[in-house]
C-alpha cells in the first residue's frame, strides 16, 4: 500500500518556519531609544542643552513604556519570560563558544540581565538629569527643588553615569557582533522585522494588541509632563 504523502501544511520534522517574535512597540522602542540616547549625546557635545534636555525627556518616556510594557505587554517583551536566575545567564555565558541554532524565542538569559541593567542605568541617568545643573546654561525642571549642593552632586552622577551607559552599550553592541561571527546568531534583523525562523514545533509568543501599547506609551508621555511642568 502506497503511503500518502504528508499535507503541504503539515510542518516536516526539522523544519524551520519564520515566527513573530517581537512586537512593533518593542522595536519602535529599541530604535527610538537609540535615536534619543544618541540625539542627547550630540547635543551635550556641541552645547546645545534646550536640545539636550527635550532628549532627555524623550528617553524617559520611552523608559517609562518599557517598564510598564514589561508586565503587561507581548509575552517576549515581559520581564517574566526573559529574565532568567544568574546561574541561567552564567551557563548561557559558559557555552558562549559553541556554534548551535538560534532557538531563542526573545532574550536569553543573559541578554535578559543586560536589557535589565540598562533600563536600570538609563532611568538613573534621566532621574538624575531632572535634578542636574549646568550653572547659568541650563537647569532641570526639578533642580530648584533641592539644594544647590545636592544639585551639584546629582549633576556629577548624572555624567558619572552617562560613562556607565556608553560602556554599557558598547558591550551591547560587542555582543551582538560576538553572536554574528562566533555563533552565526543575526540578533539585529529580528529586531527590524519582528521575525526570526524557527523550529516549526516552537510555540509561538503571544502579542499584545497595538492599542495597549499606544495607551501606554501615551500615558508615559502624560507622566512625562505632568513631571517637567507641574511639580
Amino acid at each position: 500500500m502506497a503511503v500518502r504523502p504528508p499535507r503541504s501544511g503539515t510542518p516536516k520534522p526539522g523544519m524551520q518556519l519564520p515566527m513573530r517574535v517581537w512586537d512593533l512597540p518593542i522595536r519602535l522602542f529599541h530604535w527610538l531609544l537609540v535615536v534619543a540616547v544618541v540625539a542627547a549625546y550630540v547635543t551635550r557635545r556641541i552645547d546645545r542643552m534646550d536640545l539636550h534636555i527635550l532628549c532627555g525627556y524623550a528617553v524617559m518616556a520611552l523608559v517609562l513604556f518599557r517598564l510598564v510594557w514589561g508586565f503587561i505587554g507581548s509575552d517576549t517583551a515581559r520581564f517574566t519570560f526573559f529574565l532568567k536566575s544568574p546561574l541561567a545567564a552564567l551557563r548561557h555565558l559558559a557555552h558562549f563558544a559553541r556554534r548551535e541554532p538560534d532557538r531563542e524565542i526573545g532574550h536569553n538569559a543573559a541578554g535578559g540581565w543586560m536589557v535589565l541593567l540598562l533600563l536600570l542605568v538609563l532611568a538613573i541617568q534621566v532621574g538624575t538629569g531632572l535634578f542636574a545643573s549646568d550653572g547659568p546654561f541650563a537647569r532641570g525642571p526639578l533642580a530648584s527643588h533641592v539644594s544647590d549642593a545636592l544639585s551639584d552632586r546629582l549633576s556629577g552622577l548624572h555624567e558619572l553615569n552617562f560613562t556607565v551607559l556608553q560602556i554599557l552599550v558598547g558591550l551591547h553592541v560587542l555582543a551582538v557582533i560576538a553572536y554574528a561571527v562566533v555563533k552565526r546568531h543575526d540578533l539585529v534583523r529580528p529586531m527590524l522585522t519582528g521575525k526570526k525562523r524557527l523550529p516549526a514545533a516552537t510555540r509561538a509568543p503571544r502579542m499584545a494588541p497595538p492599542a495597549l501599547a499606544i495607551a501606554v506609551f501615551a500615558l508615559a508621555c502624560v507622566v512625562v509632563w505632568v513631571v517637567v511642568t507641574r511639580v
